[in-house]
């Protein structure tokens, strides 16, 4: 059991008293092993016993500079010093949206908005008032935030016969279920086959160009998109997290498919509440009330959307995101990190599968290729659960359950210390 000092247990009493199961809902750590964060520096985490953990989780993701990254404290100090949100369009805010026209391929506008889940429900909206439809068709497995939409067939227990929904959360309405069709990831046979039949019911179809951890098979986005077209149906690429990692300008720019609409998050925020719907100029007249008919605008009003202060943190992480070499470091430090995993199962006589692409990836324990959710079902989650308790024990944070977040900050030393974790962890699981 880690060291606990009196103020953490202390502070981990109030939040069992003052919080819903203990903490923000976000992770769910053993009880053993549950910490509250302190403070940050570049890979590392510490709470508040003062113990250290590398950190792979890195803020699920947003923190692919590291942690207090000197160019963006500096950004965030001086733009909090000119004021923290105004509700007008702000400077930081016309800069940040110049940029991300420039770089991601789908954008010839940006609308902010301060979180994931809100942008791609937004792309959601705007589709459905572009295409005059109802209907969106997501991917089983899929994440999209947790609006009422995107909380369908996220985690259901795979029986279903596509393209059924079924609600994963308490709260949503029984109508919502009947708004969305259900596809398999990965296989685009079936796809198609759901696309042709509710073609014209479609407002849009929404992926993650990579589901979770897992990649997609080459020609899939490729078949996706052409299947979209053919029918006029919007394409959205969910790249909250996508966006930014595997290439400047999201794995639109890596995989080189381009969708109608995009959602980014995460990293293009720095660190600080911000998200983005972008797309195609005559989709997103729908939020511009002289372009569009009363009936099809989209009123989205929020008020830190766009604030300077989460601006200023993404123009500096995407001002250090262009400097030469820094994809070929995030690259080379997951694939390191990765084919050690790899290895070290194999070696203990493990079946062991790597999911995912290096900046974004994790393992599963099975025997054969995981290409969709219901492959991912059929993985030894007992294992998998395993291993992180002994990772997090000997101060190693993840994704809970699954995902690394590699960043520009790890060095060899971060993926030397974490791999002997693993070999100490592992030959118990064989």
């Amino acid at each position: 059991m880690v060291n606990r000092n009196s103020r953490e247990m202390e502070l981990l009493e109030k939040a069992a008293r003052y919080l819903p199961g203990g903490g923000s809902g976000n992770t769910n750590f053993p009880d053993s092993l549950n910490f509250l964060a302190r403070e940050g520096r570049g890979s590392h985490v510490w709470d508040v016993s003062g113990n250290e953990y590398v950190d792979w989780l890195m803020g699920s993701g947003p923190m692919v500079l590291g942690h207090s990254h000197p160019a963006v404290v500096e950004a965030v100090q001086e733009a909090a010093s000119q004021g923290s949100t105004f509700f007008t369009t702000n400077e930081k805010a016309v800069l940040l949206a110049e940029e991300l026209v420039n770089s991601v391929p789908c954008a010839d506008k940006v609308r902010f908005t301060t979180s994931g889940t809100d942008a791609c429900f937004q792309c959601m909206r705007a589709a459905r008032a572009y295409r005059k439809r109802d209907k969106i068709l997501k991917f089983e497995g899929g994440f999209h935030g947790t609006s009422d939409y995107a909380l369908m067939s996220v985690t259901p227990s795979a029986t279903e016969e596509f393209p059924v929904a079924v609600p994963n959360s308490g709260g949503i309405p029984r109508a919502i279920q009947d708004l969305m069709l259900i596809a398999p990831y990965n296989d685009l046979e079936t796809t198609a086959s759901i696309i042709d039949a509710h073609h014209d019911e479609l407002a849009a179809v929404i992926v993650e160009p990579v589901q979770r951890i897992i990649a997609p098979r080459p020609g899939f986005l490729k078949g996706l998109r052409d299947l979209t077209t053919k029918y006029d149906i919007p394409l959205i690429f969910d790249e909250v997290v996508t966006g930014y990692r595997l290439a400047y300008g999201g794995a639109q720019v890596y995989y080189g498919v381009t969708p109608d609409l995009c959602s980014m998050g995460k990293i293009m925020g720095g660190g600080y509440p911000l998200a983005a719907v972008m797309g195609r100029e005559d989709i997103m007249s729908v939020y511009d009330q002289s372009l569009v008919d009363s009936d099809d605008y989209v009123n989205q009003i929020g008020t830190l959307n766009g604030n300077p202060v989460a601006c200023a943190a993404g123009l500096a992480t995407l001002a250090e995101m262009r400097k030469e070499g820094a994809y070929e470091r995030l690259w080379n430090t997951g694939r390191k990190l990765r084919e050690g995993l790899m290895e070290i199962c194999a070696d203990n006589g493990l079946a062991v599968q790597s999911s995912g692409e290096d900046p974004i990836f994790d393992i599963y324990f099975i025997d054969k290729p995981v290409l969709n959710y219901r492959d991912g079902l059929a993985a030894n989650g007992n294992l998998m659960a395993r291993l992180n308790h002994g990772l997090l024990e000997r101060g190693i944070l993840k994704g809970w359950p699954q995902k690394y977040y590699p960043s520009l900050v790890h060095s060899d030393e971060d993926v030397e210390r974490t791999l002997n974790a693993v070999r100490e962890v592992v030959p118990s699981l064989a």
